[in-house]
C-alpha cells in the first residue's frame, strides 16, 4: 500500500557525519526505531502521524557508520499493536538487536513467549496525548502483570507536566521502569527547579526507575547546529541530561532516536547526536556504563 506521509513531515538525514567520539566497543544504540517499510508493514489505521519509509538494513547501516554494536528497536506509536516491523528487525539482526513493543489486552501468553524469543526485553506504554489515544490505566497494570514474570521492563513516555498526575502509577509498576528521554523536561526552566526535581526524587525513591538521557534535539530550544555551530548544539539540555548520569550512573542507557518521528524544525546528524555523549557522561568510566554496561545488562544479560 502506498502512504502519503504528513505534510511537513521532515525525513532522516541521509549522510550523517563520521562522529569524532570514539564509542567503547559493545556500544548500544539503546532507542531506536522502524517504520515500515509500508509496502511490507502497512501502517496503523489509529496512526496520528504517517511517517517515511525507514528500514532495517537502513537502522543497521546507521549502526555500524557510527560505531555502535547493537540497538534496542522500541515500538513506533505509526504501527500501534502491530509489531512485525519490529520482530522482522530482530529475526535479521544476527542477535544484535532486542526489543521494545507495543500489545494490547487481548495479547496471548503464547504470543509474549514468542516475542520473548524473538529477542523482546519491555512494553512501552505512551502518555503523550498528542501522539497516542489513552489506554485505561488498569490494562496497562494488568499488562505489566502479565511481562513482570518474563524479566520484561516497561518503558514509559510522558511529558514533564504530567508526572504529578502519573506518579501513583508509575510507583506502582511492578517491573523496571524506563523513562524515555528523561521524562522530557521543560529545559527553559532551572535545572534545580521543582519540576525536575520531582524526576530526580521519582529515581532516588524507586531504585527499579531507569531513564534514557537521550533527544536533546527534541528537548532543546536553542536550535540546531547548523545555526549555532557544533559547540553549542543542545547546550541548553547538558545540565539535566549529566546530572542524571552522574547521579545515577548504573541507571542510565542513551539513544539516537532515529530516524526522530515527528520533529518540526530540523532534522539532527546523528553523527553530532554521537559527539553529544562526552558533554553528557564526561568520564570513560561513566561513558562506558552508560553505553554499554548499563544497555548489555537491561537487554542482554
Amino acid at each position: 500500500m502506498k502512504y502519503d506521509k504528513t505534510p511537513g513531515w521532515l525525513d532522516w538525514y541521509d549522510g550523517p557525519s563520521k562522529p569524532r567520539f570514539k564509542l567503547p566497543p559493545g556500544s548500544v544504540d539503546a532507542h531506536c526505531h522502524v517504520f515500515g517499510p509500508g509496502e511490507q508493514f502497512p501502517f496503523a489505521p489509529e496512526r496520528k502521524y504517517t511517517p517515511c519509509d525507514a528500514s532495517r538494513d537502513q537502522l543497521f547501516a546507521l549502526r555500524d557508520h557510527l560505531g555502535f554494536d547493537k540497538n534496542v528497536i522500541v515500538q513506533a506509536t505509526c504501527h500501534g499493536a502491530d509489531n512485525s516491523a519490529l520482530l522482522d528487525a530482530l529475526a535479521h539482526s544476527n542477535s544484535r538487536a532486542r526489543g521494545v513493543v507495543t500489545v494490547k489486552r487481548n495479547v496471548t501468553d503464547e504470543q509474549l513467549h514468542a516475542m520473548n524469543a524473538a529477542g523482546v526485553r519491555g512494553v512501552r506504554f505512551n502518555f503523550v496525548k498528542r501522539l497516542v489515544d489513552f489506554t485505561p490505566k488498569d490494562e496497562l497494570m494488568e499488562i505489566a502483570a502479565r511481562i513482570a514474570p518474563l524479566g520484561w521492563h516497561v518503558v514509559i513516555y510522558f511529558e514533564a507536566v504530567d508526572l504529578p498526575e502519573l506518579w501513583d502509577f508509575f510507583t506502582a509498576l511492578p517491573t523496571t521502569v524506563v523513562v524515555d528521554h528523561m521524562g522530557r523536561p521543560d529545559v527553559t526552566k532551572p535545572v534545580d527547579g521543582p519540576e525536575f526535581a520531582l524526576f530526580m526524587r521519582f529515581m532516588r525513591e524507586y531504585p527499579n526507575v531507569w531513564s534514557k538521557v537521550s533527544c536533546p534535539e527534541r528537548l532543546s530550544v536553542g536550535g540546531p547546529p547548523a545555526l549555532n555551530g557544533e559547540q553549542n548544539a543542545y547546550r541548553d539540555v547538558i545540565p539535566f541530561a549529566r546530572q542524571i548520569v552522574e547521579t545515577f550512573p548504573d541507571r542510565v542507557l542513551w539513544g539516537t532516536d532515529w530516524p526522530h518521528p515527528n520533529l518540526k524544525n530540523h532534522m539532527p546528524d546523528d553523527g553530532l547526536l554521537v559527539d553529544f555523549i562526552p558533554h553528557i557522561a564526561t568520564t570513560s568510566e561513566l561513558q562506558r556504563k552508560l553505553l554499554v554496561d548499563n544497555p548489555t545488562r537491561l537487554y542482554w544479560g
